[in-house]
């Protein structure tokens, strides 16, 4: 029986999650062309000839929204539904990544109509399957908050620590034990106090802190588990 040629193609989308203000926000652009014109989705679109994945990812997250992140880490293979675009039988290779959208300029173009921050509480209905694509991200961010110091990357260098804890609720959706928390974070030492101070409210000047990265990195290489207690 004679082979029809293989005519799947191999796309790239990317949840690139924002947090200011202690709100969750995802990184939306609207379709300019095709059958799904106007509608919201991911930034992405198809891998060019001789590009690796992640090459793509970060070519089409900079061409749709003028956005890059240093934090961008693979998610899921989505290829199960082979009508998931209308265009094509197309499997796409998700990423999710980290930034705090203030220090983002959005410039959309190509395939972007527009680029905009969505709460992602708020988001519009996506086009695709990028609704359960973000559901997937969001997860994953939630589960690895536990065990990894991702959460930096969407604070200030420094930071009062009720900074840190307010991110962490949100991204989580409750509240967290802040006294556990706080003290599991000093214990371990992946957080430490620095001379400087800010001013919050009515109250007293608060300390502000920062990430170590070089003791989280001697932690992760002797094989420390960074259970947070954030139940």
């Amino acid at each position: 029986m004679a082979q029809v040629p293989q005519q799947i193609k191999v796309a790239v989308d990317a949840v690139v999650f924002g947090y200011e203000n202690q709100q969750l926000f995802v990184l939306l652009i609207k379709q300019r062309y095709g059958q799904l014109k106007d509608r919201w989705a991911l930034p992405g679109g198809f891998v060019l000839n001789k590009e690796t994945l992640k090459s793509a990812v970060n070519r089409e997250l900079k061409e749709e929204t003028g956005v890059s992140t240093s934090y961008l880490e693979q998610l899921y293979t989505f290829g199960d539904d082979v009508e998931r675009d209308p265009r094509a039988h197309v499997v796409s290779v998700s990423y999710f990544g980290l930034v705090r959208p203030s220090s983002m300029r959005l410039r959309p173009t190509g395939d972007a109509k527009d680029a905009k921050w969505f709460k992602l509480s708020h988001k519009p209905d996506l086009a695709f399957d990028h609704n359960k694509i973000v559901q997937i991200a969001h997860q994953r961010l939630q589960a690895k908050l536990h065990y990894r110091p991702i959460g930096f990357q969407l604070l200030k260098s420094t930071f009062p620590f009720s900074d840190l804890e307010n991110l962490y609720s949100t991204i989580l959706g409750h509240d967290i034990d802040r006294r556990n928390f706080r003290k599991r974070m000093l214990t371990l030492g992946i957080v430490e106090e620095t001379d400087k101070k800010v001013s919050i409210g009515r109250g007293r000047p608060a300390n502000l802190f920062k990430f170590n990265k070089s003791n989280y990195t001697r932690l992760e290489k002797s094989g420390t588990i960074l259970n947070l207690y954030l139940a």
